[in-house]
């Protein structure tokens, strides 16, 4: 059975310039970020899915990322993939001293509590002077991701909704907002503004509710490709969809929606 030496060596041979494969030896760093990008969301659809045999695949597509990044960092000098080993061993036992050492956490939250506290200090040792409870927050990650991770810091401050009520409240504000600039004719820059405070809104009514962000909108994605695609099969037989007029179109859309939650109900 192979095992991770046999995966270096083959990532060594693809990345060999004389007798590896050109479109590996042509990447770079910003080249294959986009495929560790999608590679990591195609983990997460097949975890979304509770496909296994799809995730165990996913996974070592995402392996391979790592290894990739690794190769070329060994290449140009930066640090090898033992070195990324053996930081992140070196990061998880620090950071888990609870664990590994004799630090008391009972609960998730005295954990992530803990681990906040620990990468604080991390940062500190490195020289970082912002002392910001939202410092260190990656602008690297989507947006919808950061935004939460600001939300959660400033709640860890005690800046923080009391509960969801006031969150629907806020939301709606924010819609009537968007209202308003849309019936006043506001330009794009003023629309990016508040259609962007509805978006941080929402981000924040998930967390209150307890639900992944990105959970929900892949389950609402996948939602409306089943219908409209069931839509799209419903109207093949006469033409397809293209020409009909929105009303008929929508009566499509119930149908399907209909079809849905009849075979949900019937546990089909």
């Amino acid at each position: 059975m192979s095992n991770i030496d046999d995966l270096l060596a083959i990532m060594a041979r693809l990345r060999d310039p004389e007798n590896g494969c050109p479109w590996d030896v042509k990447q770079d760093f910003e080249s294959i970020v986009p495929y560790t990008i999608e590679e990591a969301y195609e983990v997460a659809d097949a975890v979304d899915r509770k496909d296994f045999p799809a995730l165990c695949d996913e996974l070592g597509d995402l392996l391979l990322q790592v290894v990739f990044h690794a190769r070329m960092a060994d290449e140009a000098g930066h640090f090898r993939f033992a070195d990324v080993v053996a930081a992140i061993c070196e990061k998880l036992t620090v950071r888990h001293p609870h664990v590994f050492g004799d630090v008391q956490a009972d609960t998730a939250e005295e954990v992530l509590t803990n681990w906040e506290a620990i990468k604080r200090r991390e940062r500190e040792a490195d020289g970082e002077v912002d002392g910001s409870a939202l410092a260190g927050v990656s602008r690297g990650m989507p947006e919808w991701q950061r935004a939460l991770k600001l939300q959660k810091r400033a709640a860890a401050v005690g800046f923080e909704w009391p509960g969801v009520e006031p969150v629907l409240d806020k939301l709606i504000e924010e819609i009537g907002e968007v209202r308003a600039e849309l019936e006043n004719g506001a330009d794009k820059e003023r629309l990016t503004d508040e259609i962007g405070d509805v978006l941080f809104v929402c981000t924040n009514l998930a967390r209150h509710a307890g639900v992944d962000v990105s959970a929900a909108l892949r389950h609402a994605n996948a939602k409306f490709e089943r219908r409209f695609r069931r839509m799209e099969g419903l109207a093949a037989a006469e033409g397809g969809l293209s020409g009909r007029s929105l009303a008929e179109q929508e009566q499509l859309w119930v149908q399907a929606k209909a079809e849905e939650e009849g075979a949900a109900a019937s546990g089909c």
